[in-house]
């Protein structure tokens, strides 16, 4: 490789010649985005991510092998001690150069676009007292990144930024609700499959009926074409039916369910603090029911701020709203497993008296086999609606009173 023109010699474009020497930018390229760099006024850096297409970590690799020291990339969930981040807020100075990421033990490890300027040590002493200083190499837009996001406002006891956590919880609860949806579609699907069952099955039964009463006058043609239409729909609503049951749904239990959603609002614990609830929660019977009132108190969490503090706050009620709606969707999801389980009994009252009148009516045939097993249809049907349906009427009388937050 030729060597580069003299005026690749400066130390802004020397950071980045290993790029070249990797094959991965041209020298008339480094040449070109340097010479725009200066003017437009802009860092060489911004020229190279945004126009020619090379990425970040690409960038800090070169300036790591340049300087010999590790590198850092911007993170807002870097868990920067809360203590360092309170004297910066105090004690900082108009502009940075440089932004401490680590704390370990005596030792402060200092992330700086140019490690190789005794300046950062000096400013970073001045204002941060430690036993040793180690300098890591970053971009200069991430040095920024992590000014603007970390000294917003005064920090709090939390570690980092506090919206990345809530966001990452939002989208737990989301994920959680999602599932739960599903859930509900599958069951809603399992009572229009019993619908079809019903359907199929009352069509046997009519043409069994109208069979066994030997003064009417009708087509035997007619019988058949009812016993053909009925059984088809019965296969298909059974087919339907089991498929779920046994394959997709499979849906937890009344108490998983319960504890899964209480499981998605623990972010509560981790970033609302709160002194004093605005309500008082009832002790009531039921988990879920608690968890509706306890989730009441923190309904309410906009305070006095400055508006750059004003994000977070956001971020918190949104949570909040993410929470309620979280509990909702395990109400309706409970709610769909009664009203499966009310379709079981319903579809099992339905056999069993039909088996029974038959039976009754006509008394004891050729066709009494398919009248019992009417019945004991109709008994397992009843039984497992009533497994599906009694764990949810505790919750009736238990429900939580949504709280719509007031600003």
């Amino acid at each position: 490789m030729k060597p580069l023109q003299h005026e690749f010699s400066s130390k802004a474009v020397e950071r980045f010649l290993s790029l070249v020497k990797d094959n991965l930018i041209r020298e008339d390229e480094l040449q070109a985005a340097t010479t725009a760099a200066q003017a437009r006024g802009i860092d060489i850096e911004a020229i190279l991510i945004q126009e020619y297409g090379l990425p970040r970590h690409t960038l800090l690799t070169a300036l790591s092998n340049y300087y010999h020291c590790p590198f850092v990339e911007y993170d807002e969930k870097i868990p920067i001690p809360p203590e360092l981040l309170q004297v910066l807020y105090e004690k900082r100075p108009e502009m940075l150069r440089w932004f401490p990421v680590i704390k370990n033990g005596d030792t402060i490890v200092i992330a700086t676009n140019d490690p190789s300027d005794p300046k950062i040590v000096a400013e970073a002493s001045a204002i941060l007292k430690a036993g040793r200083y180690e300098l890591w190499v970053a971009l200069k837009e991430d040095i920024a990144w992590f000014i603007q996001d970390f000294l917003h406002a005064a920090p709090g006891a939390l570690i980092g930024t506090e919206r990345t956590g809530l966001a990452y919880w939002r989208n737990t609860m989301a994920h959680w609700r999602t599932r739960l949806a599903c859930y509900r579609t599958d069951m809603a699907k399992a009572r229009t499959d019993l619908a079809f069952l019903r359907w199929g099955l009352g069509l046997i039964t009519i043409s069994n009926t109208l069979r066994q009463a030997h003064n009417l006058k009708i087509n035997f043609y007619f019988y058949i074409l009812l016993i053909i239409a009925g059984g088809l729909l019965g296969l298909f609503g059974l087919i339907g039916y089991l498929q779920i049951r046994k394959t997709r749904m499979k849906p937890p239990e009344h108490q998983t369910l319960v504890e899964v959603t209480a499981a998605t609002l623990h972010f509560l614990e981790n970033y609302h603090f709160i002194d004093g609830l605005s309500t008082t929660p009832s002790i009531k019977k039921t988990m879920l029911a608690r968890l509706g009132d306890f989730l009441a108190g923190h309904s309410t969490i906009l305070y006095p701020s400055p508006s750059s503090r004003e994000r977070t706050h956001l971020a918190r009620e949104r949570n909040v709203l993410a929470g309620q709606r979280t509990i909702a969707g395990c109400y309706r999801t409970i709610y769909a497993r009664a009203r499966t389980g009310l379709a079981f009994i319903r579809t099992g009252i339905s056999f069993t008296s039909l088996g029974i009148g038959l039976i009754t009516y006509f008394g004891f045939n050729t066709f009494t086999l398919f009248n019992t097993a009417l019945i004991g249809a109709g008994l397992l049907m009843m039984t497992d609606g009533l497994l599906w349906y009694l764990p949810v009427r505790k919750e009736q009388s238990e429900v939580a009173r949504c709280v719509i937050p007031t600003q």
